[in-house]
């Protein structure tokens, strides 16, 4: 396996790697600041959670009519002009005078265009990088993903105590501007990977042919339910913790950094083949403690230990990626990624709901119990499994 040092004297991996790194912290300090003016104006937890998670409600119709693209267009292009929309977008929600539905429908529109984004940055990646080098590569973004929100969810909290949530909103922008000229710049003009033009019905086809695979179908669900869950506990935080929610996410950054490393680097192949359950299960059951309605520190440890638990994803897409035509990488991983973020809208839907009828400490809890529900329902149905090989199908 490909050491992370190594990684970065692969061609395009580095631009690729740096432009990621700005989206990463432009999206935590604009989310942060999105989520904190909407409960500001509006004392809502359902509002807060959806400003701050609704785009990956949309990922489900960038899933279904635009996820073609994600190996028919040319990665460079279509990266960059990616993130000039979210620049253009996010440097609009700064107006002031804006109502929480307009500011609902802008994230939306962000999420539609974010599904596309996704399919074709891992599916660049997957072509940058040779086979063994996927999992050490993706482990890589994930830890930067983590450093990224710890540093940028420290940070968005220091600046919304010195300034307002509009200018942290600029600052966003900025921060998506500088990733589309570091992708333009740094990245080679690529052809796409597959011929033929993008469209829905392009898209319908081949996320049925992903589908028709039993063993894909529990890969995929394995990796959208628990994780989408858990996010909706994470869409909890500001309105747990008004004043301190920019701690409690740095907290859970830092923990799915220690599990990124752990499964990316640390346990053996022969081990790491067997983690996904066991760090499913983990990502749940700390938030079963907010029950009891914990103080700031505890919480804090609830979501630090629990956020190691994210590494299953690392796990699973590797196990993907085995039961995947190279062709189809793009598709492949753009449906993981869309069905990921679209599964922690609804999560974040159904937290924020249980939250206006009961409490964000009680929701957190009811939302945990359920990804271990789930959790331990897909591994019962992973064991009943048949082990000989599937037939892989065509790309035609």
């Amino acid at each position: 396996m490909p050491s992370y040092r190594s990684l970065f004297r692969t061609p395009e991996f580095t631009p690729l790697f740096l432009g990621a790194a700005a989206q990463n912290a432009a999206g935590t300090v604009g989310g942060l600041a999105l989520g904190t003016l909407v409960y500001r104006t509006t004392g809502s937890p359902l509002l807060s959670a959806l400003s701050m998670f609704g785009p990956s409600l949309a990922q489900v119709l960038g899933a279904t009519f635009l996820l073609s693209g994600a190996d028919r267009l040319p990665p460079r292009t279509t990266l960059a002009a990616i993130s000039l929309t979210f620049a253009a977008v996010t440097a609009g929600m700064a107006l002031p005078g804006l109502s929480a539905g307009a500011l609902l429908t802008a994230v939306l529109l962000l999420g539609l265009v974010s599904a596309l984004g996704g399919g074709v940055r891992w599916g660049l990646l997957n072509e940058i990088l040779t086979k063994d080098g996927y999992l050490p590569g993706r482990s890589l973004f994930n830890m930067m993903s983590g450093l990224v929100q710890i540093t940028g969810y420290a940070t968005g909290g220091a600046l919304l105590a010195a300034v307002s949530p509009r200018t942290c909103l600029l600052l966003a922008a900025a921060l998506y501007l500088a990733s589309a000229l570091t992708l333009r710049l740094g990245l080679s003009n690529r052809p796409p990977r597959t011929a033929g033009r993008p469209s829905a019905a392009a898209t319908w086809r081949t996320n049925a042919l992903l589908w028709s695979s039993r063993p894909r179908r529990l890969t995929y669900l394995g990796l959208w339910l628990p994780n989408g869950l858990v996010v909706g506990c994470e869409s909890l935080y500001v309105s747990y913790a008004p004043d301190a929610a920019g701690t409690l996410f740095a907290c859970a950054a830092l923990g799915m950094l220690a599990g990124d490393v752990t499964a990316g680097r640390l346990l053996p192949p022969a081990v790491r083949a067997r983690a996904a359950t066991p760090l499913l299960l983990l990502l749940a059951t700390p938030y079963l403690v907010f029950f009891l309605q914990p103080p700031l520190v505890l919480a804090a440890v609830c979501a630090t230990v629990a956020s190691v638990g994210f590494g299953a994803s690392l796990v699973q897409q590797e196990r993907l990626m085995s039961l995947t035509p190279d062709e189809l990488s793009g598709h492949a991983l753009g449906l993981h990624s869309a069905g990921m973020l679209t599964m922690q809208g609804v999560g974040a839907t159904l937290a924020g709901s249980v939250a206006q009828v009961t409490s964000p400490a009680h929701a957190m809890t009811l939302v945990a119990a359920a990804s271990l529900a789930v959790t331990l329902a897909l591994a019962t149905a992973a064991r009943r499994e048949r082990t000989a090989p599937l037939p892989v199908p065509s790309a035609r």
